[in-house]
Parts: structure tokens; sequence; C-alpha cells
């Protein structure tokens, strides 16, 4: 039987199913935000709730969905979702698609966090998962917002770590390279795939990240780059 829940968000992904099925095979109960008609695609065994992880009000409620059970309190967040677009160079980059990237890599992490932490704080304490970019810290041209948002990333778990720490609510955050699914190996058929970090990997780092093993630790900037 579970005694802890896990809030993850961006299940559907490649990173999202390997991290919902490290963390149901340690035991955690796993709740994941889906759009209509996806909840399919997600591992057995997790609970699912339609939502829009840009709507506050969605966002809210799969919170206390995730919350709602006393046998096993919210005590983790995992942050995975967000997504990538090129657009050119700056002066060439519209407003509208830079923004875009704001709008999916920021503001569902933010809403998320900020929805669970009263949850994680009337548990005792607990931690928030992050994941940022190679590219935020090592930015690479044609990318500008998806960078920008990356390291916004990066300022706000830094963010959630100064405020909460005190009530033992830890923040870290994951930097990976290029991770090797199969959509990115679509985008790059002539990559060395073999130096890409794959979602497991990634997985195994997160599931520690937020269980009780890295209690000293907070505000962890994690590069999981594998050979890339």
């Amino acid at each position: 039987m579970s005694t802890r829940t896990a809030l993850v968000t961006g299940g559907n992904g490649g990173l999202g199913t390997a991290t919902i099925s490290a963390l149901l095979a340690e035991g955690w109960r796993v709740v994941a935000p889906v759009r209509s008609g996806t909840a399919d695609r997600l591992p057995a065994g997790v609970v699912t709730v339609e939502a829009d992880l840009t709507v506050e009000a969605d966002v809210r409620a799969a919170a206390a969905t995730a919350a709602s059970d006393p046998e096993a309190p919210l005590r983790a967040v995992v942050n995975l979702v967000g997504g990538y677009a090129g657009a050119g160079l700056i002066a060439d980059t519209p407003v509208a698609d830079f923004e875009a990237m704001l709008t999916i890599n920021l503001r569902p992490t933010y809403l998320t966090t900020a929805a669970a932490l009263p949850y994680l704080i009337g548990a005792g304490g607990g931690s928030v998962v992050c994941v940022s970019s190679r590219a935020a810290v090592s930015p690479f041209p044609g990318a500008a917002g998806y960078v920008t948002a990356k390291a916004a990333v990066l300022a706000f778990a830094a963010a959630v770590d100064v405020e909460y720490r005190k009530q033992k609510v830890r923040c870290n955050t994951v930097l990976p390279s290029v991770i090797d699914t199969p959509a990115n190996r679509a985008a790059m058929p002539d990559a060395d795939h073999s130096r890409w970090v794959t979602p497991a990997a990634i997985a195994d780092t997160i599931v520690f990240l937020a269980s009780d093993a890295s209690a000293p630790t907070s505000g962890a900037r994690i590069p999981v780059y594998g050979q890339a």
C-alpha cells in the first residue's frame, strides 16, 4: 500500500512515462494531470486527472486530487511538462513564438508548484523537482525562447528553495542534455544516439531527488548529460 503521493506533470512524454514507472516501482502513489483522451498512454497504476496545466483552476484541482488520500499524503511534485521549438535568431523570432516557450515551459511549473506547496507543507515537508536543460547554462543559437524559459525554471526553483526550505520543502532541478526519445531520434537521425542520456537514467535521478534519501539536498542544479 502506498504511503506517499507524487504529482507528476508531463507524464505522457518519454521522460514522463519512465519517471512514473520508476516512482510506481518504488511504491509511490502517482497522480498525473493529462489532457482529455490521453490517459491510456500512461503506465498502469497511475491516477489520472484531466487538466490543462496552463489554467490555474485545472492545476489546483489536480493538486487537490493528489492530496486527497490521507493514507498517502502529497510528498513530491515532479515538473516535467515542457517543449521545444526553434524559431530562428532573436531578431527574426516573433514575440508570440518567444512567449509560447515561456507558456509551455515555465507557466505549468509555476502553477503546479504554487498549488501543491500548501499540501507539501501540511504533510510536514516534501520535494519539488523541476526540469530545466543544459541549454539554460550553455545556450545554442536559434532557440532564445526555449533557452530563456529553461533559465527561468532554474531561477524559479531557486526562489522555491529560499522561500520554503525552512518549512521542509526542498526544490532541486535536473538539467538534461539531449534525451534519447523516439521523437528526438526522428528529428536528428544522423546524431550519435549512444551519447544521449536515456529517460530511465534521468528518471532514476528524479526519483532520488523526490525521495527522503536526498533530504539534505535543496537548491541543486544537477547535470544529467550522459555522454553528449
